[in-house]
């Protein structure tokens, strides 16, 4: 082999040899967020979202996309958005209502799913246990549900014309029901 002919053999390896390098790394991990609200309520949460996530080194766009659907109030719409979220084989899917986490859990068994709810997830059958949850969900949970009708007891004794706050906890509370979990009843 003549000089030439191997430096150009040489050249051309080394030309070539960070192409497959770059092929065998993983590839952006995606966040799906599945919500049944509007987007436009969330901004605060969003902007604590991105800063968390920023404060442990990933920035959305950079190191991280984030995929979101948003039901907007329409619950019925949650099925086909987790759907495609497992069609677009996001990383995870982080789901904020209960609503969405059990469309999320409807579509996939393998994503892991990181749910924040105000529900006892052991009650609706979404894990086995708080300290040991099991499957592919865990999550965040408030369980305020019980706590809140003594809140709005309280309130009423104290402002017994509170009756929007009232109806707002009358819709929520069977919003609660009808996923399953419900609180006590306090007849305020």
């Amino acid at each position: 082999m003549r000089r030439r002919e191997f430096i150009t053999l040489v050249g051309g390896a080394a030309a070539a040899w960070p192409l497959p390098a770059r092929a065998q790394q993983p590839a952006m991990p995606v966040v799906g967020v599945l919500s049944a609200e509007w987007p436009n309520l969330f901004n605060d949460r969003l902007r604590a979202f991105h800063d968390g996530l920023r404060e442990t080194g990933y920035v959305e766009g950079r190191n991280l996309a984030i995929e979101y659907r948003w039901a907007e109030g329409q619950n019925d719409r949650l099925p086909a958005l987790a759907a495609e979220l497992v069609r677009h084989q996001v990383t995870v899917i982080v789901s904020t209502s209960t609503p969405a986490v059990l469309a999320a859990r409807t579509a996939t068994t393998t994503i892991p799913i990181v749910f924040f709810i105000a529900v006892d997830p052991v009650q609706l059958g979404l894990v086995t246990s708080l300290s040991r949850p099991g499957g592919n969900l865990t999550g965040v949970v408030t369980l305020n549900v019980e706590v809140a009708a003594k809140r709005l007891q309280l309130l009423h004794e104290l402002v017994p014309t509170a009756i929007r706050q009232r109806d707002e906890y009358r819709s929520c509370r069977d919003d609660n029901e009808r996923a399953g979990s419900g609180g006590p009843r306090t007849g305020t």
